[in-house]
Parts: C-alpha cells; sequence; structure tokens
C-alpha cells in the first residue's frame, strides 16, 4: 500500500480535490441552486435512510404493536428487564419525593425549576442523571433556538414551517405549544443571563435554517446549547434542588392501579439500588445516537441510548413516529478522529455551499435536513461525485472559505470558533480550505406520545425534549429541539407540579407492570438474550470506532 502523504491537515491526492472548489468559488459567490419542488424532494427522499430497504421492522409486543421502527429500537422494546423483581426490595423507600425528573439536560433541568416556581419545595424535587449533570445532547447544540420574535414574522408562520418540515405529521396542539411559547422563552434566557447574540440596536441577531421561510433562529455563536444550559443549570443550583449524579433509571415504578410512582435507580460506581418514590415522575432522557441506526456516526453525547423510550414503553405509555431518524446533512467525513461530529446547520445559513468533486454547487444549501440528507447521499453514492477518504468513507465539501468571501474576514474566527478550533486541532484551517461533511445520526423523531402539558396516557408520567413524540413529526426543522427541551421542560414541571399538589392518596409501590411485560415477551416466544435499558454504548469488537455505512 502507497504511503499517503498528507498537506495540512489533508493528504495530498485530496489537495487537487480542493483546487477545484477554490477555482470555481468565485463564480458560485453569487448563486445557489433553487429550492426543489415538491416532486423532486419525494424523489430525493427515496434514497433517505429511512426509506431505503431493511433495517426496520414490526415492534411485535406491547400498545404499538405492529407499529414499525428501526431493528435497534425494537430490539431494545423486545428486551428482558435488567432486574428481577425479588431482587428488589420496594418496602425501603430512599427517596420520598413529590417530583422525580430523570435526564439533566435542558428539558429536565428545566422543568425542576418550573416546578419549584409552582411551590413544590426544592428538597421535594430530585434530578437525576446517568452521567453528570448536564452531560446530554443539549449541551452539544450549536446552531441555535427558532423562535418567532419580528414584526414580519408569527407564531403562526414558526407552525407552518415546522408542519411542512415533519411531513404533516407533527400534532397540531403540541405544535402549536412550542411556536407560542417561543418568545417567552428566549426572553427567559435573558433575564437568567445568557450571551445570546445581539445586534447593536439591541435585537436579537437571527439567521435562517434549513426549511424555514423567515429568520428566526437564536443563537450563542456556535454554543448555544452550552450557553442555554449553563444559566439554566446555574439557576437549578442556586435553588438547591437536590440532584443525583451516575444514577441511571433501570425501571420505573407504579402503584398498584397503573400510575407512574417513581423509579429504581442504579450507581454506577457503587452498583448499589436506590428506591424513589415519586408523586410525579418526568422522562427527560434525551435520544438514540448512540445507537447508530443503520451503523451511523453520531453527533450525540455517550449515554444516548433510548432509556426513556424503553422504560415508558413498558409502563404501557404509547409512542409514536419511532420509525422516523434525522440524519443531519453535515457530520464531520474527515479527518478520522472526528467521523460524525456536528457542523452546525448555521454554517450554510451564513452561506457555506455543499459542493461535490467536480466543483459544483449541487443542492439548495437550507433544504429540510431530510430532503439535504438524501441529496448528500445521492451526490456520493449514486452520481459517484463524492469525494473518498483515506478510510473508505465518501463524503461532499462544504466551501467554508465561502462565508469570509461573503461575510468578511474574520467571519469564521468570531461565528464558529468551537468548531475553528475542532478543525485546527488536526491542522485545517475552515477558513482557508474547505471541509468534508457526509450524513450522521442526529435526533431522535419520535419518542413517548404526549399532550401541550407534557403529560402521556400514564397518569403521573410526563415527558420533555427529545424522548417525546408528535412535535417535530417525521422530521424536526434545525433549532425547534432547544426550544422544544425548554418549551416542554417549563410545562411538563408546571403541570408535575399541579398534578403532584392534587395528590392526595398514593398506592403501594409496585412492579407488576414489568411482571407483564416480561410475560408478554414470553408468549411472544422472544428469549431473554438481550436486557434494556442498555445505559451505555458498546464499543468493542465489530460495532466499533471506524463504523463503516452500509446502507447503500
Amino acid at each position: 500500500m502507497a504511503e499517503i502523504k498528507f498537506i495540512r491537515g489533508y493528504p495530498e491526492y485530496m489537495h487537487e480535490l480542493i483546487n477545484i472548489v477554490h477555482k470555481t468559488r468565485t463564480k458560485r459567490k453569487d448563486y445557489d441552486p433553487p429550492a426543489m419542488s415538491k416532486e423532486e424532494r419525494e424523489e430525493v427522499l427515496k434514497l433517505h435512510p429511512d426509506y431505503a430497504p431493511g433495517g426496520k421492522r414490526k415492534i411485535s409486543i406491547g400498545q404499538n404493536k405492529g407499529d414499525r421502527g428501526p431493528n435497534e429500537v425494537v430490539d431494545l422494546l423486545e428486551a428482558y428487564p435488567l432486574i428481577e423483581e425479588e431482587e428488589i426490595d420496594l418496602s425501603k423507600i430512599d427517596y420520598d419525593v413529590d417530583i422525580l425528573i430523570i435526564g439533566g439536560g435542558l428539558a429536565g433541568t428545566s422543568a425542576a425549576i418550573w416546578a419549584n416556581s409552582q411551590g413544590i419545595p426544592p428538597e421535594k424535587i430530585l434530578l437525576t442523571n446517568k452521567l453528570r449533570h448536564g452531560d446530554a445532547n443539549s449541551m452539544m447544540a450549536e446552531g441555535g433556538t427558532q423562535a418567532a420574535d419580528r414584526p414580519n414574522d408569527s407564531p403562526l408562520i414558526h407552525f407552518l414551517d415546522a408542519m411542512g418540515g415533519g411531513h404533516f405529521a407533527n400534532k397540531p396542539d403540541v405544535l402549536k405549544a412550542l411556536v407560542e411559547d417561543a418568545p417567552l422563552i428566549m426572553h427567559w434566557l435573558l433575564e437568567l443571563g445568557a450571551m445570546i447574540d445581539i445586534e447593536e440596536n439591541k435585537d436579537f441577531v437571527e439567521k435562517w435554517g434549513g426549511g424555514t421561510c423567515r429568520r428566526r433562529m437564536h443563537a450563542c455563536r456556535d454554543y448555544t446549547g452550552l450557553e442555554e444550559l449553563r444559566v439554566i443549570r446555574d439557576e437549578f443550583r442556586d435553588r438547591k434542588i437536590s440532584c443525583l449524579e451516575y444514577y441511571p433509571v433501570i425501571e420505573l415504578l407504579t402503584d398498584g392501579e397503573g400510575r407512574a410512582a417513581g423509579a429504581v435507580l442504579w450507581n454506577f460506581e457503587t452498583g448499589d439500588y436506590k428506591i424513589v418514590k415519586a408523586k410525579a415522575t418526568i422522562l427527560a432522557t434525551g435520544g438514540f445516537g448512540r445507537l447508530h441506526i443503520r451503523g451511523f456516526p453520531t453527533t450525540n453525547h455517550y449515554g444516548a441510548t433510548c432509556d426513556g423510550v424503553v422504560l415508558a414503553y413498558r409502563v404501557g405509555a404509547k409512542l409514536r413516529d419511532v420509525d422516523t431518524v434525522q440524519y443531519h446533512p453535515t457530520g464531520a467525513a474527515f479527518p478520522p478522529q472526528i467521523i460524525g461530529l456536528l457542523l452546525t446547520e448555521k454554517l450554510r445559513s451564513m452561506g457555506a455551499q455543499p459542493i461535490n468533486k467536480d466543483g459544483e454547487a449541487f443542492v439548495f444549501p437550507l433544504e429540510p435536513r431530510d430532503v439535504e440528507a438524501s441529496s448528500f447521499i445521492r451526490e456520493c453514492y449514486i452520481r459517484e461525485k463524492g469525494i473518498l477518504t483515506p478510510t473508505g468513507m465518501r463524503g461532499v465539501w462544504l466551501d467554508t472559505p465561502l462565508l469570509e468571501l461573503k461575510n468578511g474576514e474574520g467571519t469564521i474566527e468570531n461565528a464558529f470558533p468551537g468548531m475553528n478550533r475542532m478543525f485546527k486541532r488536526f491542522d485545517i484551517d475552515m477558513a482557508k480550505d474547505p471541509v468534508l461533511v457526509f450524513p450522521t445520526l442526529h435526533y431522535q423523531n419520535g419518542g413517548v406520545e404526549t399532550d401541550p402539558e407534557g403529560k402521556t396516557n400514564i397518569g403521573g408520567l410526563f415527558v420533555a425534549g427529545e424522548i417525546s413524540g408528535g412535535v417535530h413529526g417525521k422530521n424536526r426543522l434545525m433549532g425547534n429541539s432547544t426550544l422544544d427541551c425548554m418549551v416542554f421542560g417549563r410545562r411538563s414541571g408546571i403541570y408535575a407540579a399541579e398534578y403532584a399538589k392534587a395528590v392526595k392518596r398514593r398506592g403501594k409501590l409496585s412492579l407488576e407492570h414489568m411482571k407483564k411485560y416480561v410475560n408478554m415477551l414470553k408468549k411472544a416466544g422472544i428469549k431473554p438474550e438481550r436486557r434494556a435499558p442498555i445505559l451505555l454504548p458498546e464499543y468493542r469488537g465489530k460495532a466499533v470506532l471506524a463504523r463503516m455505512i452500509d446502507v447503500f
């Protein structure tokens, strides 16, 4: 095998292709391909991993029996619990609280604050997190948060954009709550001290997002989720709300009448169990990126393993839209050390173009994410105009130097310091050379079905954030995820507090739902070979670091 020479971070042969991008940049500066028609979008979406053959099957048990989902998700729904009933002593209660919150990202932390504001004492709220408080996808969100707060915009227009982006599968009442609360959330963040980008006249800086007809993307450079969670977590700590770290939930508890009544926690470090009794439970466990659906790399944090969906399904909560997965168009495809990490959509909203190996701008940069991702896949695998990396992965260029040409020198350093630093570690300067991208597993579109108050069909069980299903339909638009977390963190916190205050009598803690679920598994002929939740991903053996995408 010939030695590969590297120049400024790229192999020598890639520099020959990069020169084509440089030569065509000036004539592309003021031109983007037009947005696709409805028919063109439908055609290219046939290449999306959600629609490619294989990869899914029907759920064989439970309230969503017959619905289709990714094999990796259905494997967990059709798995046996981690514990046996006789292992757990439910008479020994370690924590007796009004509200148990499972998950320490934007959604869970917001829920705790708003529940406290409704009069629930801080010591009667318990937030437990699988890893550290703040280890969540929220912390890694880059691009922004949508809110319709300009004179030429409105929640109604925001609603229509999100409904179209979701292929009209969104729950209208839940989506209505999302867009109507958005301006309130932005001002709440300001009151907490978030350093949101502001114009000289004190208006919010607002950028385009894919699939939107108005500029409504609020950001904190490319650290949006980090900054939002910083101020919200500070407020949480100032209020002295109870928090446990390294205590994942391995099973929910019911009260003998089918209502959520707490959970069984397990400590990563000691192996001890803790029993929590609660009047109301809020699930805010995030997404499932670390399942690596269809072999894709992911932007998600280490703990994103679909735990909440599994736990909710076992107590009888209904799911919806679990068949859809969001693949962000611009995940890093080179160098191999950062494959799958996010390159925010904000790059494209400010002028960076996707470019093929011939130097052609082949797609409108701000199509909805599923359409944009499918276009990248078509370019690489159907038109064969992708760039091959030394590890065998394919990608297209994102012409980041075009940002400097369109917006002025220093744009990348000022607007995208996080990504700029990430690439400079590998001797790649985004201001001088394009970067290589390919779709990466980014978001769990569906999940546990909820109403506008964060309620599920199970009494006492609320959900907030990425675990929920309904608000985004079949595809989420940029900036609606951090918004979702804070809007429904707020709503679930408020309504869980109301619910908890109204609880006068609580039944005996029970794992009866778990026994029923095990019986369903046995009746369906499913052997006890899989256990769930899995808590942490597996990276040993075949299913490892240099994942090769074989869906195509």
